[in-house]
């Protein structure tokens, strides 16, 4: 692991986005939230807090942190293919950054989505995840140069 021992504790934000493409029959089925394991984005709105919770454990020599906000935004898109993008923001007091926290948890997020709706459609496809922006540290503030590979309006 990195000795992050010398540097200062500051409040720390990170955002990430991915999305997951599917028929437009699963996501009428996702919208009406009648998927057949239950309310999918209730769902995959905890497993993304919990997988920046568990960043540490599954990803090898990542500093475990005390994560004080984890927001989790769904965006459902009609065209031009049937999409929901899953966005989150994750934020910490401390001397590393919290990046890997929010990829985790839109992966984690996405996942989910296809693990509740795989029986219904096996081809959907995660895609685009990155990270949009961070905050803190001694590196500052830095943010992703808009993309246009990302297949939303």
């Amino acid at each position: 692991m990195v000795d992050v021992a010398g540097k200062s504790e500051t409040h720390r934000i990170a955002r990430a986005v991915g999305m997951i493409r599917m028929e437009a029959a699963t996501l009428a089925l996702i919208r009406a939230g009648h998927a057949g394991k239950g309310d999918v984005l209730g769902i995959a709105r905890i497993a993304a807090i919990q997988g920046a919770k568990r960043t540490a454990e599954l990803i090898p020599l990542c500093h475990p942190l005390p994560l004080t906000r984890v927001e989790v935004e769904f965006r459902l898109h009609d065209s031009p293919q049937p999409a929901i993008e899953c966005e989150v923001r994750a934020e910490t007091v401390g001397r590393t950054g919290v990046e890997m926290e929010a990829l985790t948890a839109v992966q984690v997020a996405l996942l989910t989505v296809y693990d509740m709706c795989k029986a219904v459609d096996r081809g959907m496809c995660m895609d685009g995840i990155r990270l949009l922006e961070k905050q803190g540290g001694k590196s500052g503030h830095w943010i992703a140069a808009p993309t246009a590979d990302r297949g939303l309006p």
